[in-house]
């Protein structure tokens, strides 16, 4: 399928999503395309993503809303968010159904939100986004073809959990495993140069930043800031609360963040100093990251680190390497940089996220079309 036709059923969800509400509910759903601010926001904590939520539309209504989100996506990577959104339920009981972040119920499979910007039928540039806690999925469409499909996040606390017999249920578990995989077969030299610090940071250094590693680099953001505005009280008090007990927990100081900040200039182990069978597990690792989207957007990003382009790219490690420890990586190249952090939670609590420095929310190939379009 072809980038084309993607935008195409893309198009047809959307349309068929906006036409099941009501105006009362579009006019939630469906804002203008040149609002960029609220375009380029994104999030992955239980906040207000900005959309209309689940919980305020029919069953009806839903199922147009899960075709879209479906055409964005892989099965698999689908699959993902279904259980993702279930969650919830998951971690509401492993709180003791006491987390209310404000809310009638903090933890709620009810609050993903749905937001189109533009018309989908007009010819002209729009987009649309679909988030709530540990899910931002958004995609960019530009003279008929889809031109930006990150951010692309995803992430669960808890990481795994029982489900019966001996094996744990891990939503996002594949790219922890393989990354794993990968620190285990370096060899002392290797290590050294991919672990730049022996404790890894509480959050993705990036946050939910609408750009990054721009200047002198980031370093992560409070988790009070990765929230819509400010928190009213106590709940400003308790997400503070919940990030120093966090960094407390992880023996969090001031030169392991440094050790993390994100610059242009990617550090670790690069990829040339990996041996062959290093760099296919480095490869695959991608490869799951890119495997979230559907045919026709997939390839796109696999080409990114296809033959010689993986030269480009270093692996960066912070924490423990072990079960149970926790831990940060990052794989960041000119065209791309994935990040997952699992450190929470006595390392159950995973966030892991794709991007691109040049089409995150369709930046580049939006600026061309302008560009053209006014001379």
């Amino acid at each position: 399928m072809t980038t084309r036709e993607r935008a195409e059923r893309m198009q047809e969800a959307a349309e068929a999503f906006l036409t099941a509400l009501e105006p009362h509910q579009r006019a939630v759903a469906q804002w203008a395309f040149d609002d960029t601010a609220e375009r380029q926001s994104w999030y992955y904590t239980p906040t207000d993503h900005g959309g209309l939520p689940l919980s305020a539309m029919s069953p009806l209504q839903q199922k147009f809303a899960h075709m879209l989100l479906a055409e964005g996506l892989s099965l698999s990577g689908y699959n993902t968010c279904a259980v993702i959104m279930g969650w919830e339920n998951i971690l509401d009981r492993l709180e003791g159904h006491i987390r209310d972040w404000g809310r009638a119920r903090g933890r709620d499979p009810g609050l993903y939100y749905w937001r189109v910007f533009g018309d989908p039928a007009s010819g002209q540039p729009w987009s649309w986004r679909v988030g709530g806690h540990h899910i931002s999925v958004s995609h960019v469409v530009v003279d008929g073809e889809v031109v930006g499909s990150t951010p692309l996040f995803m992430g669960a606390d808890p990481a795994h959990a029982s489900l019966g017999g001996p094996d744990l249920v891990r939503p996002v578990g594949p790219v922890e495993l393989k990354a794993r995989e990968l620190m285990l077969s370096l060899d002392d030299d290797q290590r050294a140069l991919a672990i730049v610090t022996d404790t890894a940071p509480t959050d993705i250094v990036a946050c939910n930043r609408p750009a990054y590693g721009e200047g002198d680099g980031d370093l992560p953001l409070p988790l009070p800031d990765v929230w819509r505005g400010r928190l009213p009280e106590p709940w400003h008090a308790l997400a503070a609360t919940v990030q120093e007990n966090a960094d407390a927990e992880a023996g969090l100081e001031e030169h392991h963040l440094e050790a993390v900040r994100l610059t242009p200039e990617p550090k670790g182990i690069p990829a040339t100093a990996l041996h062959d069978d290093q760099r296919s597990a480095l490869r695959e690792l991608l490869d799951l990251y890119a495997c979230r989207l559907p045919d026709g957007l997939r390839e796109i990003e696999q080409r990114k680190f296809e033959g010689s382009h993986l030269d480009e790219h270093s692996l960066m490690w912070a924490g423990g390497v072990g079960h149970g420890i926790g831990y940060y990586y990052r794989v960041q190249g000119p065209r791309l940089m994935v990040e997952c952090d699992n450190t929470q939670r006595g390392a159950n609590h995973i966030h892991t996220v794709w991007r691109d420095p040049y089409r995150d929310f369709g930046r580049d190939p939006l600026a061309d079309h302008y560009r053209v379009a006014h001379g």
